[in-house]
């Protein structure tokens, strides 16, 4: 038997899900069968999977030892790596840092360690704030995530609770999220909110915008303002008001003003030749819009970051 106390990490979550990540060794069926048949109790009574756990909950579990696998396996990279990450602002609860745009901010085939979320880990790590081998369920964790060849500003909350209220703001649209990109050619007029609809294409890894609604299609919703022009290019500032993928790319390239770089959507080799590793767009500023103070994360009410102009290599060309 083995048993698990909970801690203020792993409070406020459904029994079920705190078992897939606490014990990585049990399959899900079997975890099901368990809970039913009393082999899992909470508190030594019997329970309900979708029972919400509160800190000082007992969870017994009544299995096997072989489905209790080792610590959560990114443990040791966080303890071992040496953090490399530009921190723009943290407390107790967040930490926004500034991606650089080629870096992965989560492990895919190519990236195992280096990638940003194990970068903050580390550097909580180092900094006393996260200790893997502690942690029952929870691991600091991205709230926002943006492509692989854009930079900018990240959100990462540093404990469960703040993790859930940040989801719940970013879900509300309480958080504003702000980009500089360039793009070719003036679009007209200077500023404007565009609406359309987008179909992600999985096999292809892109998406395209239709201006009216085509079967599945999720609506988007892109408001643009130019901020100045050069050599038949513009720069503009970008608002986000819906979150899809590549939205910002594929919304502008089809107004007819693909941004500069970009390889799925622009005119990437001419670009290419004039210096644009990467698609020509930057996540500079964000606005916490909560609609109140109320709650643990109140005081970010009203709060803005943004990046300097230092950071955003593209700006240059617009000087």
């Amino acid at each position: 038997m083995k048993s698990f106390v909970i801690k203020k990490n792993d409070a406020g979550q459904r029994l079920d899900k705190f078992l897939t990540k606490a014990v990585k060794g049990l399959p899900t069926s079997l975890m099901y069968k368990y809970i039913r048949t009393k082999k899992i109790k909470v508190n030594r009574k019997r329970t309900e999977q979708k029972y919400m756990l509160s800190e000082g909950d007992v969870i017994d579990l009544f299995i096997r030892d072989e489905f209790f696998d080792s610590p959560e396996k990114d443990g040791g990279a966080a303890m071992r790596i040496e953090p490399k990450i530009s921190v723009v602002y943290e407390d107790e609860n967040i930490i926004l840092v500034n991606k650089r745009p080629g870096v992965v901010v989560h492990e895919d085939s190519e990236a195992k360690d280096n990638t940003l979320i194990m970068h903050i880990k580390a550097y909580l790590y180092r900094k006393g704030e996260y200790d893997p081998s502690s942690e029952q369920s929870f691991a600091p964790a991205l709230c926002n995530r943006i492509d692989r060849n854009t930079g900018g500003i990240v959100l990462a909350a540093k404990n469960a609770a703040a993790l859930r209220i940040m989801n719940e703001k970013i879900k509300n649209n309480e958080i504003s999220k702000f980009y500089l990109c360039a793009v070719h050619g003036t679009p007209k007029p200077s500023k404007q909110t565009l609406h359309g609809y987008l179909i992600k294409d999985s096999s292809t890894n892109t998406v395209k915008v239709y201006d009216k609604k085509v079967g599945a299609a999720k609506e988007i919703i892109t408001k643009y303002r130019v901020i100045s022009e050069k050599n038949g290019n513009s720069l503009l500032e970008v608002e986000l008001v819906t979150g899809r993928t590549h939205q910002i790319r594929a919304h502008m390239a089809h107004i007819g003003h693909p941004l500069l770089g970009d390889g799925k959507y622009g005119i990437n080799k001419s670009d290419r030749e004039k210096g644009y590793k990467y698609q020509a767009l930057y996540a500079y500023r964000l606005r916490f819009d909560f609609a109140n103070s109320d709650g643990e994360l109140g005081y970010l009410r009203g709060k803005e970051v943004s990046l300097d102009k230092n950071d955003i290599w593209f700006l240059e060309d617009f000087d």
